[in-house]
């Protein structure tokens, strides 16, 4: 910070001194992170949850494909995925980027062949464990106490095993949704190894029961309870059907028949980077979805109120620190922007 010299009682001398030990504006400035992008705003409601002077900035890079952050309240630091390299990574603001667990998705001994072997998504269960998608292992599973180790929560739909977990959401009552397109088979849809043929997304109780709850999805995504836990929604990443749904969750935990609440295959079409993904509510049922060209947002009621514009893929987003700042992996980037609004649990 730069001192002050407004000091009557100093001397000459001494403000000299002062003047010559300040920093340059430019070695200021290199400590601010960089900024990118815009917020492209479509409804005052947006001013509301992001301020005008808000900035996306850039806080890490140099990663191949960024993906599941999740806030660690403990440490004070966000988890994220980078799924090629099969790791997951920490940052936080005291002591930057660091490998967090390696392997994340495939402990397999033999060569992975595909592009995605690390875990997707990430998630703390309710007593604090991490619950990982791991794409290479094709299954839901826990970081064993030791922190190297995993245990399997679930990994078969009728006796066949999943195409490989990707992103997932914790009730208040411990159960879990999830989403199950193929991204982590090799051949993806033409995998030899796919068993199922279809895309699910499912919720895993806390008795250890799964259940299908639609399978009308091409390419299940990101997924996300409202606050009220009554609507469930899923982004489709399929280029020709690129969409968010809204689910209504019946009182025997079924769906009811879901419904658009947005569709972006026009923009998709338009060649602008990324695709519907991974998506968050805040406290209040606003929606903040990854999609092509940045981060959209929606309203309780899904009116479209605009979209943090990053350029780029973008591939997931959490809520972190104190509730009110968003992270978003941004394709090879970890960026984030300040909210005035907060995400559930904080």
């Amino acid at each position: 910070m730069l001192r002050s010299l407004c000091c009557l009682a100093a001397a000459a001398t001494a403000a000299a001194l002062a003047l010559s030990t300040r920093p340059a504006p430019a070695q200021e400035d290199a400590k601010a992170p960089a900024t990118i992008g815009s917020i492209d705003r479509k409804d005052p409601r947006l001013d509301a949850l992001i301020p005008k002077e808000a900035k996306i900035e850039v806080l890490a890079g140099g990663f191949k494909w960024t993906e599941g952050p999740v806030w660690d309240k403990k440490n004070n630091a966000l988890l994220f995925t980078d799924i090629p390299n099969n790791r997951v990574v920490k940052w936080s603001a005291k002591d930057g980027v660091s490998d967090f667990l390696k392997p994340s998705g495939y402990t397999g001994k033999e060569e992975f062949k595909g592009a995605e072997p690390g875990a997707n998504g990430l998630a703390f269960d309710k007593d604090g464990n991490l619950v990982l998608c791991q794409h290479g292992d094709r299954r839901i599973a826990r970081l064993a106490k030791d922190g190297k180790s995993f245990e399997t929560l679930v990994d078969k739909h009728a006796g066949k095993r999943f195409n490989s977990p990707n992103d997932l959401a914790f009730a208040k009552n411990g159960d879990l949704y999830f989403t199950d397109p193929p991204y982590g088979l090799p051949e993806r849809m033409t995998d030899p190894k796919k068993e199922l043929d279809f895309q699910g997304v499912y919720r895993l109780n806390t008795k250890g029961e799964l259940a299908l709850l639609t399978k009308e999805m091409t390419r299940p995504n990101g997924i996300a309870l409202s606050p009220d836990e009554k609507t469930l929604y899923v982004a489709n990443s399929d280029p020709e059907k690129a969409i968010w749904m809204a689910f209504p969750i019946k009182a025997d935990g079924t769906l009811d028949a879901g419904k658009v609440i947005h569709d972006a295959t026009e923009e998709v079409k338009a060649k602008k980077p990324g695709l519907p993904d991974g998506l968050k509510v805040d406290q209040h049922g606003n929606i903040f979805a990854t999609g092509p060209d940045g981060v959209f947002v929606f309203a309780p009621d899904h009116t479209y109120l605009g979209k943090i514009v990053i350029g780029d893929k973008n591939a997931n987003c959490a809520w972190g620190d104190d509730g009110s700042v968003l992270y978003i992996c941004a394709n090879d980037k970890l960026v984030r922007v300040k909210t005035t609004t907060k995400g559930p649990g904080f």
